[in-house]
């Protein structure tokens, strides 16, 4: 003979509960687009800046801190745990990067800085219930850190796109090499070196 036990109403309406709860805490494009997230100046510059600092690849996320200017602040990536998609999770894994990188600014009135989100995956640039667990998580991960809510980017085969914004590029991907940094922040070349000018330069940067 076998016994066994069916599962309790409680315990189906708890296990009910929880999944509503999970699907709750995403945000639709639509709901993103209407929310007034700020839009970036250069979102391609954003996007290969971090490309080549944190070389992602898929299943990486990037949160970035910019100021009013949109320069690079703080950054930091980690790669998302394989578990379903929860933006309350999302948040709280968020809101710990950033207290390692940044302090607070919930000190002020409105917010001076900006937290950007890049998502490195799998699939193509069309959203998915991921998309809107992160887009949750930052936006409540930046009102937690005193930081205005910034643009939730993907980063795929196919290349780039801020989404709920439409803007995108093929360069960067989750495929290609990073690009070199800017001129003015890339090291002088070696001076040649053979002949009376190689020693002209040496004796100038002796000084």
């Amino acid at each position: 003979m076998t016994f066994g036990f069916a599962p309790s109403s409680a315990a189906a309406t708890s296990t009910s509960a929880a999944s509503a709860n999970a699907v709750a805490r995403l945000l639709e494009p639509a709901e993103w687009a209407a929310a007034g997230i700020p839009l970036l100046r250069n979102p391609r510059e954003v996007v290969s800046g971090l490309h080549t600092r944190h070389r992602p690849k898929p299943s990486t996320a990037i949160v970035a801190v910019l100021d009013a200017d949109e320069r690079l602040r703080a950054s930091a990536s980690f790669t998302r745990r394989s578990a379903p998609a929860d933006g309350w999770m999302f948040r709280n894994t968020l809101l710990d990067q950033l207290r390692r990188v940044i302090p607070h600014d919930l000190r002020r009135r409105t917010p001076v800085r900006t937290a950007v989100l890049l998502y490195c995956r799998e699939g193509d640039a069309r959203w998915t219930e991921e998309d809107g667990a992160w887009m949750w998580g930052l936006r409540d991960a930046c009102t937690l850190h005193g930081l205005r809510c910034g643009a939730y980017i993907t980063l795929t085969r196919d290349g780039w796109q801020v989404l709920g914004e439409g803007r995108g590029g093929r360069r960067p991907n989750s495929t290609s090499a990073p690009e070199p940094f800017a001129t003015s922040e890339a090291p002088p070349p070696p001076p040649r070196t053979g002949g009376a000018a190689s020693e002209v330069l040496r004796r100038v940067a002796a000084r």
